[in-house]
């Protein structure tokens, strides 16, 4: 007899022995991890393609045909995952949402317990996704993409002021006034930094809108 984990020569008949063979689960761990790992392919290929077509020609006019063509995609390919390009591109908002969301919760754990843990990292998002922004400014899709982004931050804020529940706010302002307040004045400064060529870094703009966001337009400077 000889086994190594290969061969098995016992009946005078030679078996090869295979991950399959000796632990069934195992291989069928291999082969979905490396369905993700295809599936995680075509879906990155798929929004590098939109994000590449929204800079060369807006997002109204792109059809799922050129994303396929950019993405190296069959349309029925593209079906499997998305139900068009609104879906595509709401799918990496989706994506936008679950990062804020770690990034706030780990901030809000850290030493200090930092609020508004969303900020910076949305400000390096624009910053590294830049000629997106500026490409979706003005067209249909990009009022959606905002619209959404203001939707995140807002959930974001909320959930933020949750956990001070039964912390009265100064003066009885609403919570809800205090969500559109801030997350206002964050797409304001947003928008005057994009507009603005993103010259300053993220985190010195994140820095000031902090300070306005707690000291208030009217604070005196230090």
């Amino acid at each position: 007899m000889m086994f190594n984990g290969v061969n098995d020569q016992t009946d005078g008949k030679v078996r090869c022995w295979t991950i399959s063979s000796i632990c069934p689960g195992t291989a069928m761990a291999t082969a979905n991890h490396t369905i993700d790992r295809r599936i995680a392919r075509t879906r990155t290929s798929l929004h590098r393609a939109l994000i590449s077509l929204i800079i060369e020609k807006g997002y109204d006019s792109i059809t799922v045909e050129e994303i396929c063509q950019a993405a190296n995609v069959g349309r029925s390919t593209f079906y499997l995952h998305y139900t068009g390009k609104d879906d595509l591109k709401q799918s990496g908002l989706d994506g936008l949402r679950r990062q804020l969301a770690e990034t706030a919760a780990h901030a809000a754990k850290g030493e200090g317990s930092q609020r508004l843990g969303f900020s910076l990292a949305m400000f390096e998002h624009a910053r590294d996704h830049v000629d997106v922004y500026r490409a979706l400014a003005g067209s249909r899709g990009g009022a959606v993409a905002l619209g959404t982004i203001r939707q995140i931050l807002s959930d974001l804020v909320r959930a933020e002021l949750a956990t001070n529940v039964g912390k009265p706010l100064q003066d009885a302002i609403p919570r809800e006034l205090v969500v559109q307040y801030v997350v206002g004045a964050y797409m304001a400064v947003l928008t005057w930094w994009l507009d603005g060529g993103t010259k300053l870094p993220p985190d010195r703009v994140d820095a000031m809108f902090r300070r306005l966001a707690s000291e208030g337009v009217m604070a005196k400077d230090s």
